[in-house]
């Protein structure tokens, strides 16, 4: 290119060096004008190119040449860059959607096999409750009367032993729940004996003792859940649980004692949404494996459970005396409704009324309770549980006498709880309780106890103070 371009540099340079040939050419038209003879001459040399200047324009040519050279490499390089990273992104976002659909796929085949194939669902627990007890009024006797389960003075007591088995699949649920202790002859105390005959068996509570609950169900996929269960069952009465590990305070409050423990029939609960539940029973009565009676009993409950609030609102009605009673066949009403509230991270609050009334041949008995319950979280590990209660019960009375009492001798009951709670562990639990029980009459013992012509112990005391040391631990 630079050989190409040096001759047409120098007839440039030429044509500039002699302007003046211009102006000696004839016009057109005209004739040459004559000339003087002269004599022949040589042709003039070509003008003189500095080689210098030659030097530097070649310089500067070099120069733009390689520049653009340069120039259209590195246009060439980015447009390289460009392109390859335009195909790593199709790359990436081929591969994001090849994952995504992957995972869907995945999750999809997941879901299909556990409504199609899923697992039964098998899983055991169980506790233990232990306790020590001192009773201030030193009954000969050694008993806490109506206590509930923490009845025994001046004793080391396995209160009770409890193995629970639960079972799902499917839809289809059951729960065993076995127990043996001191707790268990509490619990079935109030059980009807249904006499046996030449080909059947007769059913106490000693048939019963050692289960706690049995019953299975199924759930229908409908709303968020209906499940129909059928068996034995723990009361939905008031929030206190048989189970120590699951309550504020170790002993029970009179309106957990007074009322029933436990229901035999079917029950239905609708999930009406995350929060809301119905539940509605048909069940055999009070504390009744086997009926005293040929009626059914019923209850409709609702629940409401959220992250802090939990609140149970219950109607139970039915006939709950045996046959061939004075008081005939009178039908019970229940009203129970109770609210558990963590009011913040280091105090729960826990309200619990209770009333009823059953028409009977004396007139209206009837009744009124409520408790009161506190906990506050000390530290990580400790904490101290507090509880009030009363119970009131009015029986009918006419010209001819007096109703049966349901509950209690007397006309009320009260009583006063204080409990340290210890957790330096998981899944145990060591409890330092006082409490103050308070009636009407005397109901409770003290010092030297009297029997009466049966041989039954004689309530000598409207007091009693007692000091619980307990532990529990489960899994």
């Amino acid at each position: 290119m630079l050989r190409k371009r040096i001759p047409r540099l120098v007839m440039a340079l030429c044509a500039a060096s002699a302007p003046a040939l211009a102006f000696a050419q004839p016009r057109p038209g005209q004739a040459p004008p004559a000339r003087p003879a002269q004599p022949a001459q040589a042709e003039p040399p070509p003008p003189a190119v500095d080689p210098e200047a030659l030097k530097a324009l070649e310089s500067q040519i070099r120069a733009l040449e390689e520049r653009t050279k340069q120039a259209e490499a590195k246009a060439g390089a980015t447009a390289d860059q460009l392109a390859a990273l335009k195909a790593e992104l199709e790359l990436r976002k081929a591969e994001e959607k090849a994952a995504a659909a992957k995972a869907a796929a995945e999750k999809a085949e997941a879901e299909r096999k556990a409504k199609e194939e899923p697992e039964p669902q098998i899983t055991f627990g169980g506790y233990v409750e232990a306790f020590y007890q001192w009773n201030i009024n030193d009954p000969e006797n050694r008993i806490t009367n109506f206590r509930g389960f923490d009845n025994r003075h001046n004793s080391f007591t396995i209160s009770n032993v409890a193995l629970d088995g639960q079972l799902a699949y499917r839809g289809v649920q059951a729960r065993v729940t076995l127990q043996a202790g001191h707790t268990p002859d509490t619990y079935y105390l109030a059980e009807p004996l249904s006499p046996g005959a030449g080909g059947a068996s007769t059913s106490s509570l000693d048939t019963w003792r050692f289960v706690q609950q049995a019953y299975a169900g199924y759930e229908f996929d409908a709303l968020k859940g209906i499940l129909v269960q059928g068996g034995i069952f723990l009361s939905p009465i008031g929030p206190e649980s048989i189970a120590v590990k699951d309550n504020w305070q170790w002993s029970r409050s009179n309106l957990f004692f007074g009322l029933p423990f436990y229901h035999t029939g079917l029950r239905a609960t609708v999930k009406a949404t995350d929060e809301w539940a119905v539940t509605a029973a048909v069940v055999n009565g009070w504390n009744s494996v086997v009926d005293n009676n040929p009626e059914k009993s019923g209850y409709l409950q609702l629940n409401y459970t959220s992250d802090r609030l939990a609140w149970s609102l219950l109607y139970f009605g039915g006939i709950e005396r045996p046959d061939g009673v004075a008081e005939g066949d009178p039908w019970r009403s229940t009203f129970d409704t109770h609210v558990t509230w963590t009011a913040t991270d280091w105090l729960k609050i826990q309200p619990h009324f209770d009333a009823g009334f059953e028409p009977n041949d004396f007139g209206t008995s009837y009744w009124l309770a409520g408790a009161l319950a506190a906990q506050f979280k000390m530290i990580d590990w400790l904490y101290l549980g507090v509880r009030g209660d009363v119970f009131y019960e009015k029986a009918a009375e006419d010209a001819v006498g007096e109703a049966g009492r349901i509950f209690w001798p007397v006309d009320w009951v009260a009583s006063q709880t204080a409990t340290l709670e210890a957790r330096a562990a998981d899944h145990i639990s060591a409890r330092l309780e006082y409490r103050h029980d308070h009636a009407a009459g005397d109901l409770y013992f003290a010092g030297d106890v009297a029997v009466d012509a049966d041989g039954a112990f004689v309530p000598d005391a409207r007091y009693q103070d007692t000091i619980t040391l307990g532990a529990t631990a489960w899994f």
